[in-house]
């Protein structure tokens, strides 16, 4: 029953209906489900319907709920930026009109009198409205408007007796009337589940919500900056593919009837990025959608964004360079700082980081013996006494990636580059020429959750027939994930790509770290959810 009573207290209930529901909860949960129902759509119900009958008032009236020739000259930001430290006297000189527009968000009333406040894209207002001043007519229109509308609002700013900037209205007009009344004002919209689903609201209720969504679009913008400056070129390539490729995922499948042929959501943009390069665009980015067809996670969505970018006449160790360059970058951009916390734990960014590879990690933060790990019977042994499920044929190097996984992905908390990842799990990647079975690869974990792939591009096209040939083996075993054969990007390395290294960032994760979000959802606007 407690699992149930955080659910159950509806933002759009008023304090009569939360009495209800503490008498309801001392039954039985079909009954307190039935009772949330019948209580919402009756309370609901009711105030659309005195909502709706105001608005067939008004408009009977002549009014125009939805008027739309108006000048708005200011922000609530702007006139705070400019009268924040000015004193009455000062304010008391000042002649010019500022006309602001936003939602109305609370309202005091007086009788011939109130305060509201206007909240807009740059923060909140309060404006002070007088009868006298406005005019009787456009006041008795004000004192039958409700929180939520759209207002205009013009006049000269003063400070009141607790020194709040606020505007003496000489005129106020509705821009937009709302039908529905926003989630009730002590708990506000706090069920997670409607906020994701009513972002719009989550928007209107939180400020800390959109907040976050400044700050990913400032991130977005710091990570174009870095790549132009870098001289690197801002491509788009195709979001549907006919072969799905470019990594080791599941796709979203879809259908072209004109063309007559099933075609795929992209899962990465690699191979269409890396055809670039052979074209001779040496220096290539693409920041957009990947859809992959896996599950949802407070790290996981099937609609991500990512930047993939690729150098020409670079390597992985160059990559791994200029990464910790764009990560201290954005951390000094939004903190001033290479130190930050994220989700209570303190996050330093200073470099060099560490780099293991994928079998060291292993060594240190596990009892495993180095010698397993160079055996593929003794690595499925001591992959399955973790309680993996591994198949007896399993390959030695999909083994270590399971162990890796289990045992150390989740201590690398602090900024960790993980390298030489098996041939079995890296199909574009060039081989080690140290390391045999083996790759030139990275993964970039921080707080346990990879942020960034990145490798040596195989430019061997007749090795990367023999790794596409590979994977199609691993899907007629039922690897639905593997690679399919590209007959046509392997035309392409024939013509001859010269050495190149690629990497995609995940935006939303960065955007997570540096937001102190807890899921991604908090991050993407509108995630995928179930249907109600």
């Amino acid at each position: 029953m407690l699992l149930l009573c955080g659910f159950f207290v509806n933002p759009f209930l008023g304090k009569k209906n939360l009495f209800l529901t503490k008498i309801v909860k001392k039954y039985s949960n079909s009954k307190l489900i039935y009772t949330r129902k019948v209580i919402y759509m009756e309370e609901t119900s009711e105030l659309l319907k005195q909502r709706k009958e105001k608005i067939e008032s008004l408009k009977a009236e002549g009014v125009d709920l939805y008027p739309n020739e108006v000048k708005v000259t200011e922000t609530t930001g702007s006139i705070r930026n400019r009268f924040a430290d000015s004193d009455n006297e000062a304010l008391a000189l000042v002649e010019e009109q500022f006309a602001i527009a936003g939602r109305m968000m609370a309202v005091r009333n007086f009788g011939k009198a109130a305060f509201i406040s206007i909240r807009d894209r740059e923060g909140t207002l309060q404006a002070y409205l007088r009868k006298d001043k406005v005019g009787e007519r456009a006041y008795s229109l004000f004192k039958r408007f409700d929180v939520g509308d759209i207002v205009y609002v013009s006049g000269k700013p003063f400070k009141t007796r607790t020194g709040e900037l606020t505007i003496e209205a000489a005129d106020i007009m509705l821009l937009s009337k709302s039908v529905r009344p926003l989630p009730e004002k002590w708990h506000g919209l706090t069920d997670i589940e409607a906020r994701y689903r009513q972002r719009h609201l989550d928007l209107i209720m939180n400020s800390l919500v959109k907040d976050v969504f400044y700050t990913r679009s400032k991130i977005i913008k710091l990570m174009r900056d870095f790549m132009v400056e870098r001289n690197y070129l801002e491509v788009e390539t195709p979001m549907m593919h006919p072969i799905a490729g470019g990594a080791v995922a599941r796709p979203f499948k879809t259908y072209h009837n004109t063309l007559d042929m099933d075609l795929f959501l992209r899962i990465a943009p690699e191979l269409y990025l890396k055809r670039l390069i052979v074209g001779g665009m040496e220096r290539v980015f693409e920041i957009n959608r990947n859809f992959r067809n896996e599950g949802i996670s407070t790290s996981h969505n099937p609609e991500f964004t990512m930047m993939e970018f690729y150098q020409a006449y670079a390597t992985y160790e160059d990559l791994m360079i200029m990464t910790e360059e764009l990560f201290t970058f954005i951390a000094r951009e939004l903190f001033g700082s290479l130190t930050f916390t994220y989700q209570g734990t303190e996050i330093d960014l200073a470099r060099p980081w560490e780099r293991l590879s994928v079998k060291e990690a292993i060594v240190k933060y596990s009892d495993a013996d180095p010698d397993i790990l160079e055996d593929r019977d003794k690595a499925i042994e001591y992959a399955k006494n973790l309680g993996l499920e591994i198949g007896s044929a399993e390959s030695l190097g999909k083994t270590i990636i399971a162990i890796f996984e289990e045992v150390a992905e989740d201590k690398l908390i602090q900024p960790t580059f993980i390298t030489s990842y098996p041939i079995e799990v890296s199909p574009l990647s060039r081989k080690s020429a140290h390391n045999t079975g083996f790759t030139d690869r990275f993964e970039l974990y921080i707080y346990g959750r990879e942020m960034a792939n990145a490798f040596s591009e195989l430019n061997d096209p007749e090795d990367q027939r023999n790794r596409f040939e590979m994977q199609l083996k691993e899907r007629e075993a039922g690897d639905q994930e593997a690679h399919e054969m590209d007959e046509d990007y392997i035309r392409t390395l024939e013509y001859g790509m010269p050495p190149t290294a690629g990497e995609g960032i995940g935006i939303d994760r960065l955007v997570m770290l540096f937001t102190d979000s807890p899921s991604i959802r908090d991050v993407i606007l509108f995630p995928q959810m179930r249907s109600k």
